[in-house]
């Protein structure tokens, strides 16, 4: 892999008083690329999300993103830095419109507190960031719907949309394809597709074809640590990683 990440976890651990859940695990997310994250559940990797992004502390180890040292960084600096995340479970605005709910996400990028005498829904830049998102994530002809009324699959997309407008490098995307059908997956996996070449993505996934068919690096957890760590082909062939996660005979 490229010597340069994007972001990169070097050694780090979780301690939860006697539990480790996150056990000495390094990774790095490249640009241009998708790097999966796989493991049964439990295995410790919304909590190294967690960690990466900002929302957890790391007991041990180092995050370094583009260069910096962050481990010590909040979620929000971090956040402003360029990391981008979304989550298990659809975290959006339902009762407001699709662009309201992008447009909210770039204003809180981008905050002006100076600005006391402005409407902050009047901001050019948010408003275009806003659009551009939501252009880029296939919801442009949803721009005015209330965002409750999309479907799943639309609402995974918009709470994309809303990571995209807060302009990250790299994306954590926590199980995007969960509850989707087969249509709205192959949506997903193209847009996921179509972020690649501008960012940096570390996936979290339980659909195997999908991982096996889009990342370009798969890094296998089990009990918080990292059972291997390769390219697609060789993580197939890994006979701990067969007996362990994939089901199939070592």
């Amino acid at each position: 892999m490229p010597s340069d990440p994007l972001l990169a976890a070097k050694s780090v651990s979780r301690h939860f008083a006697g539990l480790i859940a996150v056990d000495r695990v390094s990774l790095a997310v490249e640009p241009a690329s998708v790097h999966a994250l796989i493991g049964p559940n439990g295995a410790g990797k919304s909590t190294l999300v967690n960690l990466l992004a900002g929302e957890l502390a790391a007991s041990e180890g180092t995050v370094v993103l583009d260069g910096r040292d962050v481990t010590r960084w909040p979620q929000p600096q971090r956040s402003r830095a360029g990391i981008g995340r979304t989550y298990q479970r659809t975290t959006i605005f339902p009762r407001f419109s699709v662009h309201e709910n992008c447009r909210l996400a770039a204003q809180a990028h981008r905050q002006e507190p100076w600005r006391l005498w402005a409407r902050a829904s009047d901001d050019r830049g948010t408003g275009e960031r806003a659009e551009a998102a939501i252009e880029l994530t296939g919801l442009a002809s949803s721009t005015a719907r209330v965002a409750g009324t999309l479907a799943h699959g639309q609402k995974r997309q918009l709470e994309i949309a809303m990571c995209l407008a807060t302009a990250p490098r790299v994306l954590l995307l926590d199980e995007p394809l969960a509850g989707m059908g087969a249509a709205e997956s192959e949506q997903m996996l193209g847009l996921i597709d179509r972020l690649k070449p501008t960012h940096g993505i570390l996936l979290v996934e339980h659909d195997m074809d999908a991982v096996f068919r889009i990342a370009d690096w798969i890094t296998v957890l089990a009990n918080g640590a990292v059972v291997a760590s390769d390219v697609p082909a060789t993580i197939r062939a890994n006979a701990e990683v067969q007996a362990a996660y994939l089901g199939e005979p070592a």
